[in-house]
């Protein structure tokens, strides 16, 4: 094996399990901010806000996956 194929490798590697946690991750929150709707209507907007903030500190973690997998490929 040389070293591309080992850089190839290893950046799908990177991106793809790198994105499976914020994936699953979002899916949660969203979840949990159905059902926190759903128990207390009046709340809904402090609980979007809430949910938002917490979607894009998680899928951060998704972009600095991908961001690895491209330093992995090309340097």
């Amino acid at each position: 094996m040389d070293i591309d194929s080992a850089r190839m490798i290893g950046m799908a590697l990177a991106a793809g399990l790198g994105v499976i946690g914020p994936g699953i991750g979002i899916g949660l929150i969203g979840g949990g901010a159905m059902q926190a709707i759903g128990r207390n209507p009046e709340a809904s907007g402090k609980i979007v806000s809430n949910m938002i903030l917490a979607i894009v500190f998680t899928e951060a973690l998704g972009i600095l996956a991908l961001v690895v997998a491209f330093i992995i490929k090309f340097v």
